[in-house]
């Protein structure tokens, strides 16, 4: 007897990343039949947020949101900010993501950073004090809009810390995308509103130590994310598969959200269907103002 089909929401996840457009409206029906009721759909820089816009537009379940991320800001126009403002003004439901700050990618050649342009253009890494500047620029927008916002962070934990504290919040919170800070982190990110975003990676057995610092994660602040079309899960627990990507990338279905839904729920110890209602709940209460559900 197949398992009962329950509720899942996607905290996080690209959308406009999988191509080509045919592939993507086949992605959505899979996930909408599985029983993903809502994915926030972010977009990283000027060159994505029209094709996020255009998603938001034609699908319900689609909540768009509005960023740079920080890997992308060499792109960014003179006129970026007004044109992220724009966004979120055509959009009154839409949060502000994905944006942050990124140390790891600092010290990568360029030759390892073509993988991921995801057809976007060069990635060329922009230094930490100018990813500082325009992260709180971007985090002031969510606040004065009363917008959710999705962070990013890699080998940065403890200096996300540090800016968070320097500055106003968003009033309804903000997702720390695809957590991967330490156990001891988590009560503080808490303490200052935010949600944690359990990610597919997790399903990897190298993940002990993240997957150690989700026990700590309060219930009510517990979010689910696929990342789509990145961090793929393992062979094993892939039941929506895609093919490689252009360039011969692995690639993450959005339709494998409830195996993550799943494997959370047994990993935590909490019964699937009441699982399945509070991060349901989380989620609307972080992302309430864009719900379609």
């Amino acid at each position: 007897m197949s398992a009962p089909v329950l509720p899942s929401c996607d905290a996080h996840n690209h959308l406009q990343a999988i191509r080509p457009e045919g592939v993507r409206e086949e992605c959505l029906e899979t996930a909408r039949r599985l029983g993903v009721e809502a994915m926030v759909v972010n977009g990283t820089c000027e060159g994505d947020w029209p094709e996020v816009a255009a998603l938001a537009q034609k699908h319900r379940l689609v909540q768009p949101s509005f960023g740079y991320h920080p890997w992308r800001l060499s792109q960014r126009s003179p006129g970026w900010l007004e044109a992220l403002r724009g966004r979120l003004t055509e959009f009154p439901a839409a949060g502000v993501g994905e944006i942050g700050i990124d140390a790891w990618i600092l010290d990568q050649p360029a030759a390892s950073l073509r993988r991921w342009d995801g057809g976007l253009g060069e990635i060329v890494p922009t230094p930490m004090t100018e990813q500082e500047q325009v992260f709180l620029r971007q985090l002031e927008l969510a606040v004065t809009m009363d917008r959710s916002a999705s962070i990013h962070c890699i080998q940065a934990w403890g200096r996300l810390l540090e800016l968070l504290r320097s500055t106003r919040l968003p009033a309804r919170g903000f997702l720390l995308h695809s957590y991967g800070g330490s156990r001891e982190l988590v009560p503080q990110f808490a303490e200052l509103g935010a949600y944690f975003g359990f990610s597919g990676a997790l399903l990897h057995e190298r993940k002990q130590r993240q997957r150690d610092a989700f026990r700590s994660v309060p219930p009510d602040r517990l979010l689910l994310e696929t990342d789509a079309p990145d961090q793929p899960l393992p062979p094993a627990w892939i039941e929506q598969p895609l093919p490689l990507s252009a360039i011969g990338r692995e690639q993450n279905h959005p339709g494998n959200l409830p195996v993550v839904q799943r494997f959370a729920a047994e990993f935590l110890g909490h019964e699937p269907r009441s699982f399945s209602a509070q991060v349901r709940t989380n989620h609307q209460r972080l992302f309430g103002h864009c719900t379609h559900i």
